[in-house]
């Protein structure tokens, strides 16, 4: 399991502000405008589930302007999209071009061994922090802030206990967890039998129970263990216990 990060990206248009946002002020769109856009279309399909706000300083009131950018107006050819929505998409195409793309066109997550990484600090992190984008996401299940503070708790390591009854073992690797089983937090009891053969290695392997998303590493593991070759014959019964270290979070 790889631990939690924050992904920030920045970068520089050397143009005025005004043509960046195509002549636009986003203080200037009414709030009759931004309410009708996000009620346009609550019954269509959405597969992205971009949410895009912008947090905009409006004189002495900041305001938060969401614009919710629908699959049906990124696809569909004949798309009446509203003004607001059009610009807000032709805004994000422009930002990135400068900083890249972004979680959109990345893996859901990623399943390779983890890594060690220096911590990141920058600027935008220290305000992800300190809680200055909490408003951009109102209603969200969590705050921006109380993420970033959990992406900074390291990963427990998951534990694998194996008993092996009936023989002792010469070699006995333990099996390797399966990194989408942690992922999405399966543990339990593997109960395994097989056979002994002349060379001291295994032979007819069975399953008694456990998680079918377990049972292939177990096998795996199995096949490589080593006992003595005068226990040749002999049936034995093992359990392997996967325990991923990931606590639910409370309901």
């Amino acid at each position: 399991m790889q631990p939690a990060k924050v992904e920030t990206a920045s970068g520089s248009i050397n143009q005025p502000l005004a043509m960046v946002l195509n002549g636009l002020n986003p203080c200037s769109i009414s709030d009759k405008e931004v309410n009708r856009e996000l009620k346009r279309c609550k019954k269509c399909l959405v597969f992205t589930y971009a949410n895009v706000t912008m947090q905009a300083q409006c004189g002495a009131r900041t305001r938060i302007i969401r614009a919710h950018i629908l699959d049906k107006d990124i696809y569909d050819p004949a798309a009446k999209t509203p003004p607001q929505t059009s610009w807000t998409m032709q805004l994000l195409d422009r930002l990135d071009q400068v900083v890249g793309p972004g979680v959109m066109n990345q893996p859901v997550f990623p399943v390779s061994a983890p890594q060690a990484s220096a911590r990141q600090h920058s600027p935008a992190l220290d305000a992800v922090s300190q809680g200055s984008y909490d408003g951009l996401f109102q209603g969200a299940p969590d705050k921006p802030s109380d993420l970033y503070r959990l992406s900074q708790l390291a990963v427990p390591s998951p534990d694998i206990r194996i008993n092996v009854n009936g023989a002792r073992a010469e070699k006995l690797t333990p099996p390797l967890y399966p990194p989408l089983a942690r992922l999405a937090n399966i543990g339990g009891t593997v109960s395994v039998r097989f056979k002994i053969d002349t060379d001291g290695g295994t032979t007819a392997i069975t399953f008694e129970n456990g998680h079918p998303m377990l049972r292939s590493a177990v096998e795996k593991a199995v096949s490589s263990w080593k006992f003595p070759k005068e226990s040749a014959g002999r049936e034995i019964q093992a359990t392997v216990e996967f325990n991923p270290n990931c606590q639910r979070p409370a309901s």
